[in-house]
Parts: structure tokens; sequence; C-alpha cells
């Protein structure tokens, strides 16, 4: 794990708020964090996963508790729980879902604009995964909902974009998806984080292959 960017430069992007010392000590531990889970996510095996988020839980909860008031480090307990959510599987995983949720909307509470609105992307992206009533508090309005302001705080991020196609393609409206794709595919690169982006472009990809197996004629001239 090299970042290749300094903390420095991270903590300059969180635009919200003055650049410190301590700001830098936070960006640091944030990117780490970062290319961790993308580690996890990505070359991990699955049965290895869950243990593998589970520690890196144990590091976000220290740091969430090291800074209360701020919210990139609960966004990023709230995206790893939900990881470790979806690798488990099941109900099961419903209480996962849930303790993200509650960092999630912790961090919103906070600050909305966060990490370029990353907390409306993972809340958004909980409410159409999990179970709706009565086994969990799946939502598809509420779903939409986020998903759409992440877009307005983020228009051209890979993540808002794949997320709000993923949701899409769950509703069939296949046009929109692959609009949304499209502008997945085209988003700018985030040098700090290639590995993610990689496989994000992968999931992007096989997402595509997925809308136009079932759209389709109509779309398999799209997004090449």
């Amino acid at each position: 794990m090299k970042p290749v960017f300094t903390a420095l430069a991270l903590a300059a992007c969180w635009s919200a708020l003055p650049v410190s010392a301590n700001d830098a000590d936070l960006a640091q531990a944030i990117l780490e964090i970062q290319n961790q889970w993308a580690h996890i996510n990505y070359e991990v095996p699955a049965g290895e996963k869950v243990a593998a988020y589970q520690a890196l839980e144990k590091r976000e909860a220290a740091l969430e508790k090291q800074y209360p008031d701020r919210p990139e480090p609960k966004i990023w307990y709230g995206i790893t729980l939900s990881s470790h959510a979806g690798a488990k599987g099941g109900l099961g995983a419903l209480g996962l879902a849930k303790d993200a949720r509650r960092q999630l909307q912790a961090a919103e509470q906070i600050d909305p604009a966060a990490m370029q609105g990353s907390a409306y992307t993972s809340l958004g992206t909980l409410y159409y995964k999990v179970p709706g009533w009565p086994l969990g508090f799946g939502d598809d309005d509420k779903a939409e909902a986020y998903l759409k302001k992440a877009l307005q705080a983020n228009p051209n991020g890979i993540d808002p974009n794949y997320f709000y196609a993923d949701y899409l393609y769950g509703k069939h409206r296949y046009s929109e998806a692959m609009q949304a794709l499209e502008k997945a595919l085209a988003a700018p690169p985030r040098p700090q984080r290639p590995l993610a982006d990689k496989g994000r472009r992968q999931e992007i990809h096989a997402l595509i292959e997925k809308v136009r197996a079932e759209a389709g004629d109509a779309l398999k001239s799209a997004a090449r």
C-alpha cells in the first residue's frame, strides 16, 4: 500500500474545513483506509473478506473516536460496514447494515457534502440493497433520492454514477442505466486510488454487459 500523493494534498481537497497538521494526520489515515478497503474488496479471496473487514473496522472505530466531530471517519466506517454486510450476506448481515446506516447518517448530520457527498452515495446504496419492511429498512424512494443527491454533489464521479446505474438496472430502466454507466466510464481517474478505480471499472463493464443482455439490441452499440 503506497499512497501516490501526500496526506496534505488530500486534506486540501476537503475544502469545507481548514487544513492543519491535525487535518493532514486524518487525511493520511483516511487514505490508508481507502487503500486497504480497495485491497480487501478487490484482491482478498471471498472466504477471507469478512475477517479482513472486521480488522479494518477496528481501526476505523478507533479513528472515529479520535475524531468524533469529523465526517470522514464515519463515512469510511459506514462504507466498510456495508461491504462487510455484503460479504457476510443473509439476514445475519442486517445488523451490520444498520450500523453502517448509523455511521453514514451521523456523517451526513456533520457535513453532507464531505468527501464529495460520499455519505449520500453509500446511504442510497444501502437503501436499495437492504430488504424492505418487515425484514429490513430498504426503501427504493429513499435510495433514489440519496443517489440523486450524490450526483448533485459529484456529478462526474465514478462511484455515484455507477451505483445510480446499478439501481436503475435493478428497476429495468436500462436506457438511463446505460447513460449513467457511460458517465462512470468517463469519470476522471483518482490518482490516489488506482486500485479502487481499476476494480470499479471492471464492475462497470460487467454491468454494461448485463444491461445489454437484458435490454436487447437497442443498447448494444452504446457505451463503447
